[in-house]
C-alpha cells in the first residue's frame, strides 16, 4: 500500500505518519509551503521532521515540496478570509490526491484530531474532505493533544515540532468553525481552483533527505 501523508512541521501530522508508516509498504511525504506567509524556519522544521521519519519508519520514504503561498494569496486577496483555513485544507488535499494519481497511491494521511482547532471540528473536517474522492485516513482522530504529544516524545519527533518558526499569518483573527460546503463552494467560484491545483504540482520538488 502507498500512502501519502500531509506533513506540517508541527505536533500531530509526524505522529500520524509514523503510526500509519507500519501499514505502508510506500511513504510519501507532502508538505506545502506557505511562505510568505510563514519564513525559512517553518520549512527548515518540515525537513528535519522528514530527515528524521526516513531513519524511523519501516517503509520506503520519499519527500515532495509545493508551493503553497500564491494559492493562500489568491484566496485572501479575493474571497471571505474567515473561511480560509478551511479553503487551505481543501487545496492541499487537492494537491495531494493529484498527486497520488500520479503517483498510484492508495490513501491520504492526515493529522486532523476532532475538535483540536478551529478546522478539526467535525463541520469543518467534513466540508474539508468532501474537496476530494481519495480515503483519506486520520489515525489521531480521537486523541487528546497530549495523547499525541506523549507519543511525539516516545518517537523523537516532538522537540523537532517545537523548535521556534513563525506561525502561518494568513490565519484569520476569527476562523469560522462550522462553515457550509455551499458557502465554501461560492468562494471557491471566485477563484480559479483547477489552475491553481495544475501549477502548484506542476511545480512540486521531490526533496532529499
Amino acid at each position: 500500500m502507498k500512502l501519502i501523508a500531509l506533513l506540517s512541521s508541527g505536533i500531530d501530522s509526524p505522529v500520524a505518519a509514523y503510526l500509519l508508516s507500519k501499514k505502508a509498504d510506500e511513504l510519501i511525504l507532502m508538505h506545502a509551503d506557505n511562505r510568505p506567509f510563514t519564513d525559512d524556519r517553518e520549512i527548515e522544521k518540515f525537513l528535519k521532521l522528514a530527515s528524521y521519519l526516513k531513519t524511523l519508519v519501516p517503509s520506503k520514504l520519499s519527500v515532495l515540496l509545493l508551493p503553497h503561498g500564491k494559492s493562500l494569496e489568491t484566496y485572501k486577496t479575493n474571497c471571505n478570509n474567515k473561511y480560509t483555513c478551511v479553503v487551505c485544507k481543501r487545496m492541499m488535499l487537492r494537491y495531494a490526491e493529484a498527486i497520488a494519481h500520479k503517483e498510484h497511491a492508495d490513501a491520504l494521511v492526515m493529522g486532523d484530531s476532532l475538535g483540536q482547532v478551529a478546522s478539526q471540528t467535525l463541520q469543518n473536517l467534513r466540508v474539508v474532505e468532501q474537496a476530494v474522492n481519495i480515503p483519506i485516513l486520520r489515525p489521531l482522530i480521537g486523541f487528546d493533544k497530549e495523547d499525541t504529544i506523549q507519543i511525539a516524545k516516545q518517537i523523537g519527533t516532538y522537540e523537532l515540532s517545537i523548535a521556534p518558526a513563525q506561525g502561518c499569518s494568513a490565519v484569520p483573527t476569527k476562523p469560522s468553525t462550522q462553515a457550509r460546503l455551499e458557502s465554501i463552494l461560492a468562494e471557491e467560484q471566485k477563484i480559479n481552483v483547477e489552475e491553481l491545483v495544475r501549477q502548484t504540482v506542476s511545480q512540486a520538488k521531490i526533496v532529499t533527505v
